[in-house]
């Protein structure tokens, strides 16, 4: 049985889909407004592998993951760069879509842009008003009434009292109450707008997943997910839109991964502490970085550093060694469940994605692998890794992949010219000039491996 910690119930729980064998998730995706950073990609890798092992489990998923094209982060960026905000979105997508597959990311079922979905969200803000949960103020602003809808603050635990106590925001004179918040916003000059019974204006940002999570998976799913900062106050907001629209329960499990640190400090702007995943990926390999993300529990906070980046990869390194001697294309992918390794790996992952213990199975199966060359060993490692998105390329090619760490900038090509002239050195027994070109590329992090076979390379 599946069990996942629900943060609405602050435990974990026995997971049992509304529909028995289908799933419908949704995740709260990337504003695109800039590149992704290193928590964007923590989010996409770990509800990446949530649906990866909810498919594995003989789940039928709808996997939802939006994109908030429009927002006043993109608006004041547009005009910053002089641009339309449509042609500043389109770049950032695509960016986000080669950062997300570079990771190993599967693409969502559906993967939505707030921007055609606007009419719902419109139907959606009409029937708030219509309930007394949401009014149009003199500003032409369109907002929810938090006093109206009894449930507020289930999710993140906090009183409307103690939330209004810790309220910083200066008061808007328009609001009947300060935690009240944006539905639709009046229109500004130079700003895209969308015609609406309120006015020209534009959606306010939580009515967009509330809306298009309806669309696509009902009033009523299973999972919903995103990063911890979201639990307040966006899904809590989502909360109060969706359930005081329709009067019953929104979501039957809420999750959220952890923040991400560098050097134990929280990630931000401010700090200078800061990393795209373009500048991670041009010091590391992307399937280091995802198996960085992974072998720690999504909840828990990681940590980043050149430390920890370098500890995953000889990590990953070890593993890969483990396949390194066979012909991995040929291995059946099947899983046999009864094996003791692969059940030991389901139960882990079945207690709330535990992958720091799944992976641990993989490193006792590398290990069974380069003692034994157990063709069942070498099976199990390779299927089960690729539950996780791992060990899935060629061996010598992960060895060999430009970006791994220490890479001095020698090409494959280059690094061939040079094993060439070493046989041939070798052949003339010049040996102090074969012995010199082994140097060279051990300088450069380049390790050459004489086999019965030929001589191989890898980075380290």
């Amino acid at each position: 049985m599946l069990r996942i910690h629900n943060s609405l119930a602050r435990e974990k729980q026995d997971f049992i889909p509304m529909l028995p064998g289908k799933v419908k998730m949704y995740v709260c995706g990337m504003t695109v407004y800039d590149y992704c950073h290193l928590g964007h990609a923590r989010m996409m890798v770990v509800f990446d592998l949530v649906q990866r092992w909810l498919r594995a489990s003989g789940f039928n998923v709808t996997y939802v993951r939006n994109i908030t094209d429009i927002d006043d982060k993109i608006i004041r960026r547009a005009h910053e760069n002089g641009e339309s905000f449509e042609a500043l979105t389109a770049r950032f997508i695509k960016a986000m879509e080669e950062d997300a597959a570079a990771l190993g990311v599967e693409p969502a079922t559906f993967e939505p842009l707030a921007t055609r979905h606007i009419d719902s969200m419109i139907a959606m803000i009409d029937m708030l008003v219509k309930k007394g949960l949401g009014y149009a103020a003199a500003n032409g602003d369109v907002y929810f009434a938090v006093h109206e809808f009894p449930g507020y603050g289930k999710l993140s635990g906090k009183s409307l009292d103690d939330l209004r106590a810790g309220e910083r925001v200066g008061i808007d004179p328009h609001k009947k109450d300060p935690l009240d918040f944006v539905l639709w916003k009046a229109a500004k000059p130079g700003e895209p707008q969308w015609d609406s019974p309120w006015g020209m204006g534009r959606p306010g940002w939580h009515i967009e997943c509330s809306a298009m999570s309806e669309h696509y998976l009902g009033e009523h799913f299973d999972i919903h997910g995103g990063g911890q900062d979201l639990q307040f106050p966006h899904h809590e907001n989502e909360i109060a839109q969706s359930e005081g629209a329709h009067d019953h329960p929104f979501v039957n499990f809420w999750m959220h991964n952890g923040f991400v640190r560098v050097n134990d400090e929280k990630m931000s702007k401010s700090l200078g502490n800061f990393f795209t995943v373009r500048e991670i990926l041009a010091r590391y390999q992307p399937e280091v970085v995802r198996f960085f993300i992974l072998r720690a529990h999504y909840r828990s906070p990681l940590n980043y550093s050149d430390m920890h980046l370098e500890d995953a990869k000889r990590a990953l390194d070890r593993l890969y060694t483990a396949l390194k001697s066979f012909d991995t294309s040929q291995v059946p992918m099947e899983i046999d469940w009864h094996d003791p390794h692969a059940a030991r790996f389901k139960e882990a992952m079945d207690d709330d994605f535990n992958t720091s213990e799944a992976i641990a199975v993989l490193f006792d199966l590398a290990n069974e692998t380069n003692k034994s060359a157990s063709s069942k060993s070498i099976a199990s490692l390779k299927a089960l890794g690729s539950v996780l998105g791992l060990l899935q390329q060629d061996p010598q090619h992960y060895f060999q992949e430009a970006g791994a760490a220490g890479d001095s900038g020698f090409t494959p090509e280059h690094i061939e010219q040079m094993i060439q002239k070493r046989l041939l050195a070798r052949a003339n027994k010049d040996y102090g000039e074969a012995d010199r070109i082994r140097k060279e590329l051990m300088s450069a992090s380049i390790i050459l491996e004489d086999t019965a076979k030929g001589t191989t390379w890898r980075r380290c």
